[in-house]
């Protein structure tokens, strides 16, 4: 029995659901990135767009952490995130937060509101991989 598993599955033997929000307005970028969360034995909610996250976390703060574009339709990925740092029940989510565009304004943006690591697109499955590492662990530190 191997007892330094080191990937993300490791701690999920316990009878917890491991569900990943997930919200882009690309639908390519939400298929690829629920089919990577899928592998990696997650449940993944997704949304098209910041309104349809921000409805889903209404309703539904069961998320082991949260990954979000950062420029959406309706309601930005910062906006978002700051939602959910101002409500008891959303404020542990950890969020990634994602975006093509090449201002680094939005990457400091993103970490002002909250978000714990920022990936830049188009990314590698294993880029995605390394930073939900870094996103579980910050959760499972806190």
């Amino acid at each position: 029995m191997n007892e330094n598993n080191d990937d993300l599955t490791s701690g999920s033997n316990d009878n917890t659901t491991r569900r990943m929000l997930v919200a882009d307005d690309d639908p390519a970028i939400l298929r690829l990135i629920a089919t990577i969360l899928e592998k990696e034995n997650f449940t993944v909610v997704t949304a098209r767009d910041g309104r349809e996250a921000y409805k889903t976390l209404q309703s539904d703060c069961d998320f082991t952490a949260a990954i979000l574009d950062v420029v959406m339709p309706h309601i930005s990925g910062p906006e978002l995130v700051r939602y959910m740092k101002a409500e008891e029940r959303l404020k542990k989510i950890p969020v990634m937060m994602m975006t093509a565009e090449h201002d680094p304004k939005l990457s400091s943006d993103s970490f002002s509101a909250g978000a714990c690591v920022f990936l830049p697109k188009p990314f590698t499955t294993a880029q995605l991989q390394i930073m939900l590492q870094m996103l579980i662990g910050k959760q499972a530190a806190e």
